[in-house]
């Protein structure tokens, strides 16, 4: 199934969306949920989300404050995929407006995946990947920028080194582990060995390891179904 076709468009999913619960409280019209693997991309605990200073489970302190995206030059991962109606979404591979808005700081692109279990590449799907701060002020302006990050203390989305001793947010990181758990091993596996620190070579397994407490921290009540895997 190409990524889109008019009526429906190919979501790969590779965080909160690994969880068919989460990715139908954003797209509650999704069909076909299922597993794929996208290749040649690197999944990344590498920028600030605004969301998580907005819902205040951000750690300025400590760090904690990372989100997911996917980078091109890397071992590849497995992802979730599925369908949905393409309304005001995508036309000719340009995202919308409104879909830009819906994931403000991410370069939305079409890259190819495997269906799982499949060994050649015969699909496309929709894929947030890495971005800049310059697009984000081309698309959006500089009052955002200050309005959704600067407000918050933070002068940079993408502009975090490898060295900056950035982290993921607890709570989401939390979310996206019992995700992909509940895909099955294969998944699982994927997410801790496949899923790396702004350093690029932390793996979510060894911080994990080194700091097993975030499994056990639950998240704020009124966000518990939000992250609760």
């Amino acid at each position: 199934m190409a990524s889109e076709s008019g009526d429906v468009i190919t979501i790969l999913g590779f965080g909160s969306l690994l969880s068919e619960r989460s990715s139908r409280l954003t797209f509650p019209e999704l069909t076909n949920f299922r597993l794929g693997r996208i290749p040649n991309y690197r999944r990344v605990f590498g920028h600030p989300a605004s969301i998580f200073f907005q819902r205040n489970i951000a750690n300025m302190d400590t760090l904690e404050m990372s989100s997911l995206s996917a980078e091109s030059g890397g071992p590849g991962f497995i992802c979730a995929v599925f369908e949905v109606p393409n309304r005001d979404m995508m036309t000719n591979d340009i995202p919308s407006e409104a879909f830009l808005e819906r994931e403000e700081e991410f370069n939305i692109i079409t890259v190819p995946f495997l269906e799982n279990g499949s060994k050649e590449v015969v699909s496309e799907g929709i894929l947030c990947t890495r971005s800049t701060d310059e697009e984000y002020v081309r698309r959006w302006g500089t009052a955002r920028l200050q309005k959704n990050y600067g407000a918050y203390g933070v002068s940079t989305i993408w502009g975090w080194e490898k060295d900056s001793g950035l982290k993921p947010c607890a709570i989401y990181l939390r979310h996206c582990v019992l995700a992909a758990e509940s895909m099955g091993p294969e998944c699982y596996a994927s997410f801790l060995d496949e899923t790396f620190l702004i350093d690029r070579k932390t793996t979510v397994r060894q911080y994990l390891e080194q700091n097993p407490n975030i499994l056990t921290t639950l998240p704020p009540p009124e966000l518990a179904t939000r992250y609760g895997g």
